[in-house]
């Protein structure tokens, strides 16, 4: 038998959405597969281009329980939220945010990115908050690009935004084991994975191989664990591994996520109620509970 010819458990297509302008391609939660380790949810956004005057506007929006992970290739996004944070994320960048007990972020664009034509390419991602930090005070942190650490592995630059992987740590603040990592290869370029106990490779664009399973773009591959899983590109290829411990199970409804049910009717109450906190500068906007 061929050493990694299981390797693959399953091979997930992206779920398309339209967001008013540009494509969103959703891979968690799917039917087949609810989360990989403490990840529950990965948007593929764009990649996109938006003429003078267009652009992301996504109003005021609350969320429990979890941490959104935002990391973009190319544009540039302006978080806000309702601890007064207000930072323009760019390529390379890891945005941090927590949202334990309660938080509202807006994500838009500065003036001046909408006054020209641009693009915009990144990776959304939630994850879910160990029981024990569910209702932590909320929080947020950025990492610009050049605190994120890069190692050459087998000639292909990796960088690891979160967790340990090829002798390097990333500082990017974690609760619960967390892999998230970027390669880009050339064609004819192998690597081999790093270990973690639960661990999904999505493809952003190229054509790789992982033993006998061929991906092509915005496919993503949940992983066997405990196996050695190494990767070919076909083409020169970008891909995102992203992994960790597994956690209890999770409910989600909308943009809620939590441990316990009656924690999420709480925070619907709480929203359609107005009792969570306003995000300075951007007050009178909000998205409605659907």
């Amino acid at each position: 038998m061929h050493p990694e010819c299981d390797s693959v458990r399953l091979v997930l297509e992206p779920k398309g959405r339209d967001l008013g302008g540009f494509s969103v391609r959703r891979l968690l939660p799917s039917a087949q597969q609810r989360r990989v380790g403490p990840w529950v949810f990965f948007d593929h956004m764009g990649p996109a281009q938006f003429p003078a005057g267009q652009g992301v506007n996504v109003r005021p929006h609350p969320h429990i329980n979890l941490c959104t992970v935002t990391y973009l290739f190319e544009g540039e996004i302006l978080h806000r939220d309702s601890l007064g944070s207000l930072q323009p994320i760019r390529p390379g960048d890891v945005n941090l945010m927590v949202a334990g007990r309660g938080i509202v972020h807006s994500e838009r664009e500065r003036p001046e990115v909408t006054a020209e034509p641009h693009a915009l390419h990144g990776l959304q991602l939630w994850l879910a908050l160990p029981e024990a930090d569910e209702e932590t005070d909320p929080a947020f942190y950025h990492y610009p690009g050049a605190q994120v650490p890069q190692v050459e592995v087998e000639g292909v630059p990796v960088r690891v935004i979160m967790g340990q992987a090829y002798g390097v740590t990333s500082p990017v603040k974690t609760y619960a084991q967390t892999l998230y990592l970027e390669a880009r290869l050339k064609a004819g370029q192998r690597l081999t994975l790093p270990a973690a106990p639960e661990r999904a490779l999505y493809l952003v664009s190229g054509a790789v191989t992982l033993g006998q399973t061929a991906l092509s773009d915005t496919q993503m591959a949940v992983l066997a664990a405990e196996r050695t899983v190494t990767l070919s590109a076909q083409q020169d290829s970008l891909v995102a591994l992203v992994g960790g411990e597994a956690l209890s199970h999770r409910h989600m409804e909308w943009n809620f996520v939590s441990s316990r049910p009656e924690r999420i009717a709480q925070a619907k109450a709480d929203w359609q109620a107005g009792r969570f906190a306003k995000v300075p500068g951007d007050e009178t906007e909000f998205i409605p509970l659907p």
